[in-house]
């Protein structure tokens, strides 16, 4: 299902009341002028992809801010994202000390530990998210996702339709929701959710994998290739049945659904 990280943005104006001496010091302006354009860079380096650089960067304003949590949980993101998942969390602890009523950190920390199966740690982290922020949309979605990690279908849906009810523009857990629909056999109701999603939507690859499978089903196999098309043309990563239940993360029976697609189409 798809999880989000969320970049801490506070800024290098908010400073933690330093614990030793040493920290007494606050940054000149200069400096916290150099660390906002150093943070920049750190986030166009992740946003290009270049994960390694991102994380020297974000080391380096740790070393120049330790008492800053945006610079913890911005490391544990990058670290996240090189499947460096113990480093994360320890790096999301850091900055949950420094800043225990910041929702950002225990979100991030909460899909760190969906990577390593800790379901309901994860869900804890969200649960507090929302004590924090009761309408965060990002949270409940995620705690749809640990949901489905643990098999608790219902459940997982229940937190997909909340996600949607405050976001109704939060395409992935609208895509969520319309995949576990199917895991639970209310194909009709998951068939006019993914239509639903695509009118509005029609680049989403996601959604057109999961159309294609289902109309295949139905034996619709011209609506379906034609479905298929447009997923490839996108991202051909639905090809490979591994990554969707894996990485992806789709729900059992929409699996079976696509892989069964894919054996015909290689006949």
């Amino acid at each position: 299902m798809w999880r989000v990280i969320l970049a801490f943005l506070l800024g290098f104006c908010l400073f933690v009341k330093p614990v030793t001496a040493e920290e007494t010091k606050f940054p000149t302006e200069a400096q916290l002028q150099e660390g906002e354009k150093i943070a920049q860079m750190a986030l166009e380096a992740a946003e290009k992809g270049n994960f390694v650089e991102a994380e020297r960067l974000w080391t380096d304003l740790i070393a120049r801010f330790p008492s800053n949590p945006a610079v913890w949980s911005n490391r544990g993101n990058t670290r996240v994202s090189q499947n460096k998942i113990e480093a994360a969390i320890e790096d999301y602890n850091k900055a949950i000390q420094l800043a225990p009523d910041a929702p950002t950190p225990y979100l991030n920390r909460g899909v760190a530990y969906e990577a390593l199966g800790k379901y309901e740690e994860a869900i804890a982290d969200y649960q507090r998210v929302l004590q924090l922020s009761p309408t965060d949309a990002m949270a409940y979605n995620n705690l749809g996702n640990a949901n489905a990690g643990l098999g608790r279908w219902e459940e997982a849906l229940k937190y997909y339709q909340k996600a949607t009810e405050i976001a109704p523009n939060l395409a992935f857990a609208s895509a969520n929701e319309s995949l576990t629909l199917y895991q639970l056999g209310r194909r009709e109701e998951a068939e006019r959710k993914m239509r639903s999603i695509l009118r509005k939507y029609p680049m989403f690859p996601d959604v057109r994998a999961a159309l294609t499978a289902l109309l295949w089903e139905e034996g619709k196999q011209g609506e379906a290739e034609s479905n298929w098309v447009a997923t490839v043309g996108v991202d051909s990563r639905y090809k490979d049945i591994q990554w969707v239940k894996e990485v992806r993360k789709w729900p059992p029976k929409m699996v079976v659904a696509l892989e069964n697609f894919l054996n015909m189409e290689t006949k």
